[in-house]
């Protein structure tokens, strides 16, 4: 059976000490205030593409990353966050320092350790697709090393585009808890759902299953599911998961 654990992505000497160089030299790291930036929660407009949340709570934050052909992120680092990048569609290749470029592909899983630098590519013809799953919830958690667009050493982006067709809204079951219905071009949607309900209805559009628990918050290790017919791993059924589908079943 084939293995559907995330390729691992560490911070090694190279990742500390470039870090190190740039926090000496002035780089430093925001926090994001939960309740002042209220532009986070808009469409984030980028020279690559576009990228905004899906999903966000006091501990969890998912982005949506829409990345245009031949077009790059930066390469940056997030010192203290974990995170995981899938995708969705799309072709592309992340990259490290000191370490072989991982390719990416739809229901590839990238597992990206605190202070590891990385940025990622589509190498493809089409949009390159990606749902970043980051923990613990800090969207300035962010050092820009180098970047096709001149925004080495630059803090995120502030400007933002509105788009209340497809809002993130309140989860009233869930305290502090916001998510949107699908993404903008409609091709996928979120959803969510407990582990009871993903165990007795498997279904072919399900294409990732993000576990909403303390647990891999605190210990730094999500175990998020696919929806391949062939990843056999079961879902607790006594926790909450974010599903992401690819709409109409495509």
């Amino acid at each position: 059976m084939a293995s559907f654990l995330p390729v691992r992505l560490n911070a090694g000497k190279s990742d500390i000490a470039q870090l190190n160089r740039l926090v000496r030299s002035g780089a430093r790291v925001a926090n994001e205030q939960f309740d002042e930036d209220s532009h986070l929660d808009q469409v984030i407009p980028k020279p690559w593409g576009y990228e905004y949340r899906a999903f966000v709570d006091d501990f969890f934050d998912l982005w949506a990353l829409h990345i245009d052909a031949p077009h790059s992120t930066s390469v940056h680092v997030h010192p203290r966050k974990l995170t995981y990048l899938l995708c969705l569609g799309g072709r592309g290749v992340t990259t490290g320092l000191d370490r072989p470029d991982v390719p990416i592909s739809a229901g590839s899983v990238l597992r990206i350790g605190p202070g590891a630098f990385h940025g990622t590519r589509n190498t493809g013809d089409e949009p390159l697709e990606l749902i970043e799953v980051e923990v613990p919830r800090n969207k300035f958690d962010l050092i820009r090393l180098k970047d096709d667009y001149n925004r080495a050493g630059t803090a995120y982006e502030s400007a933002s585009l509105d788009q209340p067709q497809n809002a993130l809204r309140s989860v009233p079951a869930f305290p502090h808890t916001r998510m949107r219905r699908r993404t903008p071009d409609r091709r996928f949607s979120f959803e969510l759902r407990t582990g009871m309900d993903i165990f007795y209805r498997r279904r072919a559009q399900d294409l990732f299953h993000i576990p909403l628990c303390l647990s891999g918050a605190v210990e730094r290790d999500v175990e998020i599911l696919t929806g391949h017919p062939e990843d056999k791993r079961r879902p607790q059924t006594d926790k909450q998961y974010l599903t992401i589908s690819a709409v109409g079943g495509s």
